[in-house]
């Protein structure tokens, strides 16, 4: 056989080529596509919140714009003052006592946990992944040369995995495990005692935790946020949260996020980020700055209007045949099972997964929702309920009438 060419040679990477896209941005990227060509799309896809970012953020980054001292490079790791404030907010937040030298501020939460991952995993390092998981997470850590190893939950458990279930799938190569309460994409908030038995069956066996805290503000009724390194002291050491202030302040587009962890562990992680990106936008870590050092009560509200949202989703949608839709209790996704309608006739058509179901419905009632194969999950849905009142009943309604038509 004869030696490849540069015209028959490899055009992408293996490693990268390999990348799925995110399903979904895919997902939010067409439903915009389709509303600015005319089409009255409701997109229930993306996780991102309908409100603008707060007032007194945005003064910030208006008067960073014009203080020259923003002008020019600062640190890779962070500017000193959001470090500090990411310190103070995480002791205000959490009870849990970390040092500015265990921060480092990343361009979002998504190269937050790329980096993580990157800093601690070698090939072949194996990361328990409770499933259904964001799509992010399989990808993070193959792209770091780790092989994730998916735990599955169900709506019968609230889409919470068991220590028994973790245990089953820990081996000799196991290194990590993830944990992520509230959960993107099923609103899952694990409570105190099972967050702190997951915690010492880690710290017994010596696996790392990395713990994604991005949803902590969003939790509703009786359910309460629990920060595992806090709870936990003896996992510190092999501790790695991740968060950002997309989510609790309406700042998905300003792109900070952060790692607290153990020192090595982020200094190694910000020698990656000083040549991967260099430090974040200054004007962007200045709204941060005011956002983690401002109180919370423009997240009350949000949430407030994030619950109310919740608790209409949840029963229009479990007044459909065939729709199983769990309470969440935390973030602003639903996550219901769709099972009973695959394989029946709609329209014409008889969906065999959850893919063909969410494309039947977006062509046919123009509501967008990502299928459960996206999450590891198939068989269900995922919808956001961070838009509108409006829009959401509107785009439920849609729905309903559609599958109200499911016929064996």
């Amino acid at each position: 056989m004869s030696a490849a060419t540069p015209s028959t040679a490899r055009r992408v990477s293996a490693r990268v080529g390999a990348i799925s896209e995110s399903a979904t941005l895919a997902v939010d990227a067409k439903a915009k596509a389709l509303k600015a060509a005319g089409r009255p799309v409701i997109g229930f896809g993306a996780g991102e919140p309908d409100f603008p970012t707060p007032d007194y953020i945005v003064q910030a980054a208006i008067e960073a714009c014009s203080n020259p001292k923003y002008h020019r490079y600062t640190p890779a790791g962070g500017l000193p003052e959001l470090k500090a404030a990411i310190v103070a907010k995480t002791l205000r937040d959490s009870n849990y006592e970390v040092d500015a030298s265990q921060v480092l501020v990343t361009n979002g939460g998504k190269q937050a946990i790329y980096e993580a991952f990157a800093a601690i995993l070698d090939p072949g390092d194996e990361v328990i992944v409770p499933a259904p998981y964001w799509t992010t997470y399989p990808e993070s850590i193959r792209l770091a040369g780790g092989v994730p190893v998916e735990v599955v939950a169900d709506e019968t458990t609230g889409y919470r995995v068991s220590v028994e279930q973790l245990e089953a799938a820990r081996t000799e190569r196991t290194k990590v495990v993830l944990f992520v309460s509230p959960s993107n994409p099923t609103g899952a908030v694990y409570s105190a005692e099972d967050t702190e038995a997951i915690g010492r069956w880690a710290v017994e066996h010596g696996l790392w935790v990395l713990t994604d805290e991005i949803y902590e503000h969003l939790v509703y009724g009786d359910a309460k946020f629990t920060s595992l390194p806090a709870v936990l002291p003896e996992l510190r050491d092999k501790c790695i949260v991740v968060n950002g202030v997309a989510k609790t302040y309406a700042m998905t587009g300003w792109r900070v996020g952060w790692i607290i962890g153990p020192k090595d562990v982020v200094k190694a992680a910000t020698n990656l980020q000083s040549h991967a990106t260099s430090n974040v936008s200054n004007v962007a870590q200045v709204a941060a700055l005011a956002a983690v050092s401002g109180n919370l009560d423009a997240v009350a509200e949000m949430r407030v209007a994030f619950d109310r949202r919740r608790q209409t989703i949840v029963r229009m949608l479990n007044e459909i045949d065939g729709v199983v839709c769990p309470e969440p209790e935390g973030a602003f996704y639903v996550y219901p099972s769709v099972k009973a309608l695959l394989g029946k006739e709609i329209r014409g058509k008889r969906p065999q997964d959850s893919v063909e179901l969410a494309a039947l419905i977006l062509d046919e009632v123009e509501v967008a929702v990502v299928p459960g194969e996206a999450f590891g999950t198939p068989g269900y849905l995922r919808l956001s309920y961070a838009l509108g009142d409006e829009d959401l009943v509107e785009g439920i309604s849609r729905v309903q009438k559609l599958l109200a038509e499911a016929t064996d």
